[in-house]
Formats: C-alpha cells, sequence, structure tokens
C-alpha cells in the first residue's frame, strides 16, 4: 500500500502546485483509508506533510518578492497560536468527531474551490495594516489547522487580500509561510500526546513536494479552472464519504436515523444545485469580475 499511498501523495502535491490550494485536504484521508494510519496520527502527519510543502513551495515566491513578510509573520504568530492550542485540544477529542469536522472542512474547501475566487470590490490599495483583526483571524484559522490538519489556504488567502490588502498573487504566496508557521505549531501541539510514524511521513512529504513542483510547472499550460472545479466537486464526493463513514452503525438500523440520513442527503443535493444556478446566474450577467489566471510560480 506504500506505493499507493505515495501516488495520492504526489496527486496531492499536484493538486496544490495547479489550483494553488485544495490538495491539502485529501492528506488526512489518504492516509486513514489508504495508509491504515490512525485518524490523529493521520492529522499530526498531515501537518508535517503540509508545512514542509508550503515551506517549499514559498521559495519561489520568496526570490520572485510575492511575499509581504510583515503582514505573514503578524497573521502566522496569531495562527501558530490557535494551531497550538488546536493541537494539544485534538489528541483529547473523539476521533469520530475530528474526522466528522474534517469533512466539513472538506464540504467548505470544495464548495471554495467550485465557486472561485472573486475579486475583491474594495480595500484592495489598502496600505494600514488592522493588527488586531488580522491577529484575531489568524488565531481562528489556526485552531481549525490544528484541529483537521488542513492547511487551511482557502481561509488565508481572502484574509490576506481583504484584511491585509495584498493583490491576489501576493497573498498567494504569504499565505504559504502563514500555512507553514501554523501547520507546524499544529505538529508542535499533537507531538506532545500523539506519535508519528516518521519513515512514512517523510516518504509521504517527499512525493508530495515532488507532485507540487510537477503542478507548478503544469500551471499557465493547461486549463486549470475548469480542472479545479471539478477537483471541488471531487473533494465534495470525499467529504460526504468520510463523513458518511463517522455514522453509527445503530442509527442505520432505525426508520429515524435513516430517514435523517436521507434528508441530509436531500440537503446536500439541494446545496449543489444552489451551486449550479449560481453559476448559471453569473455566465448569463457575463460572469463576475474573476483573478487573472496566475503564472505558474504565483500558484502554490
Amino acid at each position: 500500500m506504500l506505493i499507493v499511498t505515495l501516488a495520492v501523495a504526489v496527486v496531492v502535491g499536484l493538486t496544490l502546485g495547479l489550483f494553488g490550494g485544495g490538495g491539502s485536504i485529501l492528506t488526512v484521508p489518504m492516509l486513514v483509508y489508504v495508509a491504515g494510519v490512525p485518524a490523529k496520527t493521520a492529522i499530526a502527519m498531515s501537518l508535517f506533510v503540509v508545512g514542509v510543502t508550503s515551506a517549499v513551495s514559498a521559495i519561489g515566491h520568496a526570490r520572485a518578492g510575492r511575499i509581504r513578510w510583515k503582514t505573514g509573520l503578524i497573521f502566522g504568530a496569531g495562527g501558530m497560536a490557535g494551531a497550538y492550542g488546536g493541537g494539544l485540544l485534538g489528541p483529547h477529542l473523539p476521533e469520530a468527531l475530528l474526522m466528522a469536522a474534517f469533512a466539513l472542512m472538506m464540504a467548505a474547501t470544495a464548495i471554495a474551490m467550485i465557486r472561485g475566487r472573486k475579486t475583491p470590490s474594495h480595500d484592495a490599495a489598502r496600505t494600514d495594516l488592522p493588527i488586531a483583526h488580522v491577529v484575531v483571524e489568524g488565531v481562528v484559522v489556526g485552531v481549525v489547522t490544528g484541529l483537521v490538519g488542513a492547511g487551511g489556504g482557502f481561509l488565508v488567502v481572502p484574509t490576506l487580500v481583504l484584511l491585509g490588502g495584498l493583490p491576489m498573487s501576493v497573498a498567494v504566496g504569504t499565505s504559504l509561510i502563514v500555512i507553514a508557521m501554523k501547520s507546524f505549531a499544529g505538529l508542535a501541539g499533537y507531538l506532545q500526546s500523539v506519535p508519528i510514524d516518521w519513515p512514512i511521513a517523510l516518504y509521504v512529504t517527499a512525493a508530495a513536494v515532488v507532485g507540487g513542483l510537477i503542478g507548478g510547472q503544469l500551471a499557465g499550460r493547461i486549463q486549470a479552472d475548469r480542472l479545479r472545479k471539478a477537483f471541488g466537486w471531487f473533494v465534495l464526493v470525499m467529504g460526504v464519504f468520510v463523513l458518511s463513514q463517522q455514522v453509527p452503525p445503530e442509527l442505520l438500523d432505525s426508520a429515524w436515523g435513516r430517514a435523517v440520513l436521507a434528508a441530509a442527503a436531500l440537503v446536500a443535493v439541494a446545496v449543489a444545485a444552489y451551486l449550479l444556478s449560481v453559476r448559471r446566474g453569473r455566465r448569463q450577467r457575463g460572469g463576475a469580475t474573476r483573478v487573472p489566471q496566475l503564472s505558474q510560480t504565483d500558484r502554490r
């Protein structure tokens, strides 16, 4: 199964390189359902994989001057505090609860990828930095990262754009520093009580980094927008699968439980239909202003 795990890890890195985010959300399910790693250990390993991959990916952005260090370090400091707290708390929570929270995180990531990123209508040229807001946002996002082991780039980038007033390409580069900082802080919290299989972690990290480099080279050469949306739907399906695995068996044996699950499925279908209707409405109105496709060095 190690070969399959490494192959999926390359795909994780590839999606990070192609779409600028979203791939790390597959790391925990890959480790749990493919490599057979316990959920809490998988979250800790995911924090290591995401942290290293983000740090390596940030090198190219730093060389190109697309990292706003002051904003990134302030946001990252708040993120580290939240992530460390989440990493301390996570090992003491039931695995089913953590995996259910992770499934919801997958759904949120998928919706963000399907809808795409809009250009903000204000604050684009902000010169002042609302430090208090940035720190609070960093702590909140950090707690999420520390608990579920995902980088949360889809949360970090919009925050840097709206609160930090960064251009999108600079926000993407800066977010990698933030993600790396809070991932390592969350890992430090988990390591207090959760052991890690370091050989597997290092193999998976190396494969993800290779995939990220390949994705960076492919970005800009292919139509990534459609692939991003298709990947978003895939992540949404995977999120539903992960969530379904946390349903107690006794719930399936009762008519009431089956009715609740059927209602949840209908809600999911309604959300999907809403997303499709929003996309159609945008096309009919000529579409909202979107950020131009990032170059291959921008997309991390």
